[in-house]
């Protein structure tokens, strides 16, 4: 029998493995290299760094994340030593969708905005920069996309420079990798030249990595007024926040945004499928046997007052609300893992069904586009 180290934290695996494999389960911020002397696999979240300090003369072949990004894995590191590694691209990139949605709502409901007068400018635009920007879209808004790896590969005339997005987006949201150095450097791209570029008034949104944001710069920005709000889930020192950026950001979230039970099954779901192909456990075809319904499944709204967006905002926030997480944050910013480790069910639009009262033709086609299941008996 193969062994196997996991996060304990990785929701949906326990019971998965234990028929075919050994596996013991250990926090993930504290698996180190003992705990590796005799395992041959490590399934793990962004928590564990693996590194020559953590794999050095251990018997680890294989290793899988639960995640979308793998910069605390030494790819390099692995690659040399011929450990075969694994992410989880696209696992979670509806649940980030559903996160900006909320956010986006929350903004222009907030601030008195009409979506279709701004621009959003999508920078990185994989899978989850795409579901974004198709969002944005329904929401009514123009959507500018930035992604240079993929402009150079494709060759794809849509794709927009980054200076050009800054010019013209009224918000401006990352979704890329952190990449320290090279070509596509974004180790800290949000400097001082990034929000000097940007509109003046302009929001930022990120939920990419931490690091990609100089944090003075972010402050210099937000205190000057360049900036009218920022939205972080993610931090540059991130579990620890340094309480001047909590204050002075418009929504602080603790590395959520892709923290759906939808996003967690699917991501669990590709490592242990991967891990079952590369040792021929006959798991290939496992899924969860099942992921919690949310407390409520049926939505209701009353679109009396012919306000679109602001109905939408009304539905929405009952499926998910971007700010009790804020709430949450803000209350208890120094117990960040624990909020992480113990967030509670959430569930993605297709979970959910609407029962619209007085409503017209336009909800009900924005809401279905959002995810939604709508009860059109009940829209007049």
């Amino acid at each position: 029998m193969i062994r196997i180290v996991a996060d304990d934290k990785i929701p949906f695996l326990k019971g998965a493995f234990e028929e075919v494999a050994q596996i013991k389960y250990i926090p993930g911020a504290k698996i180190c290299r003992a705990d590796l002397m005799e395992a041959d696999a490590l399934i793990i979240r962004t928590r564990t760094r693996c590194n020559s300090k953590l794999l050095d003369g251990t018997t680890v072949r294989f290793i899988a994340t639960a995640t979308i990004g793998y910069d605390h894995i030494d790819a390099d590191y692995c690659n040399a030593r011929e450990i075969e590694w694994t992410n989880a691209p696209g696992c979670n990139s509806s649940s980030v969708q559903q996160y900006l949605v909320s956010t986006l709502l929350y903004l222009t409901n907030h601030r008195n905005l009409s979506p279709e007068k701004l621009t959003l400018g999508v920078v990185g635009v994989g899978n989850v920069g795409r579901k974004v920007a198709a969002a944005a879209e329904i929401l009514g808004m123009k959507v500018l996309l930035n992604d240079p790896p993929r402009q150079r590969r494709e060759k794809d005339q849509s794709f927009v420079e980054l200076d050009h997005i800054l010019k013209e987006s009224d918000v401006v949201t990352l979704h890329v990798p952190l990449n320290r150095g090279g070509e596509d450097n974004t180790f800290e791209m949000v400097n001082d030249h990034f929000t000097a570029m940007m509109k003046q008034g302009a929001v930022l949104i990120n939920t990419s990595r931490g690091k990609v944001v100089h944090e003075n710069s972010l402050l210099r920005s937000i205190e000057n007024g360049k900036l009218s709000d920022v939205i972080l889930d993610v931090f540059p020192e991130e579990p620890s926040i340094e309480p001047g950026l909590l204050k002075a950001i418009t929504l602080g979230t603790p590395h959520i945004a892709g923290y759906s039970m939808d996003g967690k099954a699917n991501g669990t779901t590709m490592s242990v499928q991967a891990a079952s192909r590369f040792f021929n456990l006959g798991l290939d075809s496992w899924t969860p046997a099942s992921i919690p319904p949310p407390s409520v499944t049926e939505l209701l709204a009353d679109a009396a007052t012919g306000n679109l967006h602001e109905t939408l905002w009304e539905v929405y926030r009952q499926s998910y609300d971007v700010t009790t997480d804020d709430l949450d944050l803000r209350s208890r910013p120094g117990e960040f893992e624990k909020l992480r480790g113990d967030y509670p069910v959430r569930r993605e639009p297709p979970a959910f069904s609407v029962r619209l009262f007085q409503g017209y033709e336009e909800i009900r086609v924005k809401l279905e586009q959002l995810g939604f299941s709508v009860l059109s008996d009940h829209c007049a």
